[in-house]
């Protein structure tokens, strides 16, 4: 294995303690991703690309490099890379909850709870809407289960594939009659202390199908991945099946009012904390590392949020124009709070579309007293869905940096 070393910069007062860490004037980087993220780094000012075996300050991988290096990587003070060591506490789905193979007999007694409801299937290690099917009676898992140990058997595999089991929420919010869920962005830079940062921006994922129970086989009514709804016999590419949070709350603020919409969002706000709260003490710490993690929420009717699940390397590949332009500007405000530059004072509680929702305790908002909010939720430092002028936030912020380039 490789093993990667890179000269740190550390200041020291007149005491001899170590002060924060001194921005780079010329950050090396290397990069396992061709979409996004490359065009990001590569309009960095004074950021430049390394190949193969030369050394970096800032890597951004996939999870594969990561579990094949980290172990022997040796990583000076100012380094910094994309991914706890082990994400995979909160991001698999066998992780967030029980898997079928070793607790299918809960799974039954919940099943026989529940008579007549629809259940949702999902594999534990793949994405995009792979391997995910709904089925009503137990005979379709017992059938199922057989099936898959008999095409293991066939393949000669090292190990039988686990699934999850979910209740399937039959009763989500429609609009215009088709289903939909929702994709956040929250950026993790810390576990211990628990430093969290909420995206403004973010976007709800559309079926092209109109919704109903009636058919549970029809994947372009219930999975709402673009994956999916790319290869949909409706779909129209120039539209796409997207809508903008803003856009989003916009409309459910225009029906329901802006109290019932800021309740729902306060919701969403615990969700992403206790969930982040749940694995925090399992998780490595490691001030080299922070993560972009991508939510999955589902609303139902009640405009009741739903966690769906947690991914630590939410795609960043585009389905339009304008899609690119909002993942351009999240990447570009991650890179902006990890601060390689060494801008920051640490002391900030908004860099660009990110607002500091957690820092080993909620942040309120400045504008609004603590008693305003009730208990059953944290009056965050949240924005979700609202205007985000980050331009002119950054503005404000950052002396402009020389030869800054647009995307």
């Amino acid at each position: 294995m490789s093993k990667y070393k890179t000269s740190g910069n550390k200041a020291s007062n007149d005491s001899g303690k170590s002060e924060e860490r001194v921005g780079r004037s010329c950050v090396r980087y290397k990069c396992g991703l061709l979409n996004t993220i490359q065009d990001v780094l590569r309009q960095r000012p004074n950021w430049v690309e390394v190949k193969d075996d030369g050394e970096w300050d800032f890597n951004w991988c996939d999870v594969g490099w990561l579990r094949e290096n980290f172990d022997y990587t040796y990583m000076e003070e100012h380094v910094r890379i994309n991914h706890f060591r082990n994400h995979y506490e909160l991001t698999r789905k066998n992780l967030m909850v029980k898997n079928l193979k070793s607790e299918y007999h809960l799974f039954v007694e919940e099943f026989n709870r529940s008579p007549g409801s629809i259940w949702i299937m999902k594999p534990v290690a793949k994405s995009q809407g792979k391997g995910i099917f709904l089925f009503r009676k137990l005979k379709d898992i017992i059938d199922w289960k057989r099936e898959s140990y008999r095409s293991e058997e066939q393949k000669d595999a090292a190990h039988v594939e686990n699934y999850v089991a979910q209740r399937y929420i039959e009763n989500p919010y429609l609009i215009s009659g088709r289903k939909f869920d929702l994709r956040v962005y929250v950026l993790v830079t810390s576990y211990i202390p628990l430093k969290a940062w909420l995206y403004r921006d973010g976007f709800a994922r559309f079926s092209s199908t109109r919704f109903c129970l009636s058919s549970i086989d029809d994947k372009y009514m219930h999975l709402t991945n673009v994956s999916v709804q790319k290869t949909a016999p409706e779909y129209d590419p120039e539209k796409g099946c997207k809508w903008q949070m803003q856009q989003l709350r916009r409309y459910l603020t225009a029906k329901h009012g802006r109290e019932v919409v800021e309740t729902l969002f306060k919701e969403m706000d615990n969700i992403f904390i206790r969930s982040l709260q749940s694995v925090q003490k399992i998780i490595i710490n490691d001030k080299h590392c922070f993560e972009l993690y991508g939510y999955d929420i589902l609303l139902d009717q009640n405009l009741k949020p739903w966690l769906i699940e947690v991914n630590a390397s939410p795609s960043h590949t585009p389905s339009s124009q304008e899609d690119y332009g909002m993942k351009y500007r999240l990447l570009e405000d991650t890179l902006n709070v990890v601060d390689m530059e060494g801008r920051l004072t640490g002391k900030e509680n908004r860099v660009g579309g990110y607002d500091l929702m957690w820092n080993n305790g909620p942040v309120y908002r400045e504008d609004v007293g603590l008693q305003t909010f009730g208990s059953s939720c944290f009056a965050a430092n949240t924005y979700l869905g609202c205007v985000n002028d980050r331009e002119k936030q950054l503005h404000q912020l950052f002396k402009p940096l020389p030869f800054q380039k647009k995307a």
